[in-house]
């Protein structure tokens, strides 16, 4: 079975959503894969847009340090050179000019040793030693602070950025910044979130700053593509599902169960039992509703066509009833004359002739009773009963030499046609009466027997039949008239001795 076949054998709403899914589908399928794109590239934004942020802080955070630090540094060269002044009150005045710097710091000379402190800052250690213009920095040991330390031309100064200036820078931006912390190696500052690992739903990076000497650790809110967001730009796909499936439906709804309810109906509708009744209601299409009315039209149509028909046929049926009767009585009537006739007939040889003719009108009168009997079944002629009464009527005609003789039938029951059951009642006539007239005192037997669904076979046997006998002329032309009849028949007439029969086609049986 091919393709084509298979699809056509299919339902209407199954071959509709075939042709929806071949239409619709790979434009779905398209918009699918655009749509999947899209999602990857608007996550891998939202992550590039994270880590802008992440580093943005990381920056903000490494600009307030070098600030501190460039601050002091100026600073503490400037008191530094001064001779006979208190280095730290030069500091503190230098650095009383910038904004957002500490100004609580400590001096040391180039050895490490401690010059002064200001503002309540705590020494730390004399270690590590920073040389002029270079920078050192670290995480406090008590993990509240980044500590700095820039070298300068006659010593050292010190100074730390407050945890709270670090959060502050880091927050500076409009950013989503969640958790910040600072590290030198092992020692770790806090600046913003919890005191705990990575937290889930945050993005974590590293970025190194102040030359590599502290790492800072950014923390932002994981941003990807949300299932909302997801099914936004699935859209189209979702919208070719849910039109082939609503389609699907609508057509099965408004179309095929309507359908299927009228098919019902009129399968239903048997012809001359009751009246067609189709339903009343069948969904809300115009087209539906018309094609209900037109059946019912046309079925109106055909009860009407049917009834005149009947009423034709029946009259035609009783015309030709009415024929068949006027014939068998009109061959009667015949029959009767030449009874009559025969009777009043000089000689013998007439009054023979007379019965023989009386004989062969008497077959045709028996086949066209017969005839008019089966025409109500429209079945044709059954030869048993014409057989039978044929026999009957030939043994009540028999001459005064024959009427002892007797006909011993073997007959099946099959029905044959008009002309073909014309031929044979001439046939067995033929036959009984050439046996009757020279042989009376011998047995004839007749039989009929179903040879196939389509041929019966017809047999006489009497003595006096045996063939390629030509005594006389009356032998020869009973051999010229049963040839002939045969002939008649379709059939060839077999000839064995004391055997004659032949081949009738009959109706199949019933």
């Amino acid at each position: 079975m091919t393709l084509a076949e298979r699809f056509a054998r299919l339902p209407t709403g199954a071959k509709l959503l075939l042709i929806l899914t071949a239409a619709l589908l790979p434009i779905g399928i398209a918009l699918a894969w655009i749509g999947e794109n899209g999602i990857r590239q608007a996550n891998s934004a939202l992550e590039g847009r994270s880590g802008d942020q992440a580093h943005s802080a990381a920056q903000q955070v490494e600009s307030l340090i070098a600030r501190n630090a460039l601050a002091m540094r100026v600073a503490a060269a400037a008191a530094l050179q001064e001779n006979g002044r208190d280095p730290c009150a030069g500091v503190a005045q230098a650095l009383a000019t910038t904004p957002a710097i500490n100004r609580r710091f400590s001096l040391r000379s180039e050895t490490g040793d401690l010059i002064c402190t200001y503002g309540g800052f705590p020494p730390r250690e004399g270690k590590p030693l920073v040389a002029p213009g270079d920078i050192r920095v670290w995480v406090d040991p008590d993990g509240t602070e980044i500590d700095l330390r820039v070298g300068v031309v006659g010593g050292m100064a010190t100074s730390s950025v407050p945890r709270e200036e670090i959060r502050n820078a880091a927050l500076a931006l409009r950013g989503k910044v969640q958790s910040v912390s600072l590290r030198d190696g092992a020692t770790i500052v806090q600046i913003l979130g919890p005191d705990s690992a990575d937290l889930p739903g945050l993005t974590y990076s590293d970025w190194p700053i102040s030359n590599g000497a502290l790492i800072t650790r950014v923390g932002v809110p994981r941003q990807h593509i949300t299932t909302l967001d997801r099914l936004v730009l699935l859209l189209p796909l979702l919208m070719w599902i849910a039109a082939a499936i609503i389609t699907w439906s609508l057509v099965g709804r408004l179309l095929i169960r309507p359908l299927k309810r009228l098919e019902r109906s009129v399968l239903a509708y048997r012809p001359g039992e009751a009246p067609l009744v189709l339903p009343r209601k069948l969904g809300p299409s115009e087209e539906i509703q018309e094609l209900r009315d037109a059946f019912a039209r046309a079925i109106a149509r055909s009860e009407e066509s049917e009834r005149e028909t009947v009423g034709a046929l029946e009259g035609q049926r009783r015309l030709v009833r009415e024929v068949h009767h006027r014939v068998k009585n009109n061959l009667q009537v015949v029959a009767s004359l030449l009874n009559i006739h025969g009777r009043s007939a000089d000689t013998a040889d007439a009054r023979a002739a007379y019965a023989g003719i009386s004989r062969r009108v008497g077959a045709l009168s028996i086949v066209h009773r017969n005839h008019f009997a089966e025409m109500e079944e429209n079945r044709g002629i059954a030869l048993r009963p014409l057989v039978s009464e044929l026999a009957a009527e030939l043994r009540a005609s028999a001459p005064e030499a024959a009427r002892g003789l007797r006909i011993d039938l073997e007959l099946d029951s099959v029905n044959t046609t008009q002309d073909v059951a014309v031929a044979a009642a001439f046939l067995v006539t033929e036959i009984i009466e050439y046996a009757m007239l020279h042989a009376p005192q011998e047995p004839v037997e007749l039989s009929l027997r179903r040879t196939s669904e389509l041929t019966a076979r017809l047999g006489l046997s009497s003595p006096v039949l045996v063939p390629g006998k030509e005594e006389d002329s009356e032998k020869t032309q009973f051999e010229r008239i049963v040839t002939g009849l045969a002939k008649q028949l379709r059939s060839t007439l077999e000839r064995k001795v004391g055997r004659y029969s032949v081949d009738l086609p009959v109706f199949p049986p019933f």
